[in-house]
Parts: C-alpha cells; structure tokens; sequence
C-alpha cells in the first residue's frame, strides 16, 4: 500500500534555530516555511535527493494548549513521526480499520500537502505513523 518515504518529521521549539543546523551545517535549503493553523503548527520542508525525493519536516508548535506542545513538553525535541505517501487516503483508512490497526483520525484529516491519517504507536512498534494521499 505504501508508495514511499514521503517526510519524517521532526518536533523542534524554534525552526529558526533548528535551521542554523539543517540549513547552515547540513546544508539543507528549507523548500517552504509555513503556518498551518488548523494543526496549530509552523513547518518547514527540506527536500533530500532532489524531485520526488523524500524530505524533512521541521514541526514548530505555535500554541500552548495544543497536543504538539504537549509532545515537546513530554518528550523534548526529535523525532515525531514518519510519513507514508499511499495513493487512496480513504482506501488506506479502511483497510486499516479491517485489520484492526489503532488510527487516531476517525476520517482524513486535512494536512499541509494533502489529506492524511495517523496511525497510533501502540499498533506500529512504537512509531507514530502518518499515511498521506498527497494532493
């Protein structure tokens, strides 16, 4: 069902200071950095291996009440999640739901590059696990 690695994505305070190291070390250009206040997020995309490749995704909670915030209260800085890219959002949810894997989204929720679910780590080894239908 999965196509591919389309992000992982990593929890950070401050994307602009988690850019001197992805940006000014590693050398990696942020595509996009954008507000997306349904998820109550700033992100920012960094493209590896060119058109089609896979990509980093910097999370940056933008309110203190939401449940990122939380995460980075909890856990500290790192790894969220990884993104799976699948061709039917809404296929992929179902089979889920058939095989018994614990989903946290009920329905495709709207995500930045397209609709998506999320799997609960409790069904995964322990991962976070996002499936996106990319747009």
């Amino acid at each position: 069902m999965p196509r591919r690695i389309d992000h992982v994505a990593i929890i950070v305070r401050n994307i602009e200071q988690a850019l001197v190291f992805y940006r000014d070390t590693l050398g990696i250009t942020p595509s996009e950095i954008k507000e997306v206040p349904t998820e109550q997020v700033r992100i920012a995309f960094l493209p590896m291996g060119g058109p089609g490749g896979s990509e980093l995704e910097l999370i940056e909670p933008i309110t203190p009440d939401s449940s990122l915030t939380r995460f980075l209260e909890k856990r500290g800085e790192g790894l969220h999640h990884i993104c799976l890219e699948v061709a039917d959002i809404d296929a992929a949810l179902a089979e889920m739901q058939e095989k018994g894997v614990p989903v946290l989204d009920k329905q495709p929720r709207i995500a930045a590059s397209g609709r998506a679910i999320f799997l609960h780590p409790k069904g995964t080894n322990g991962v976070l696990l996002e499936l996106l239908e990319k747009k």
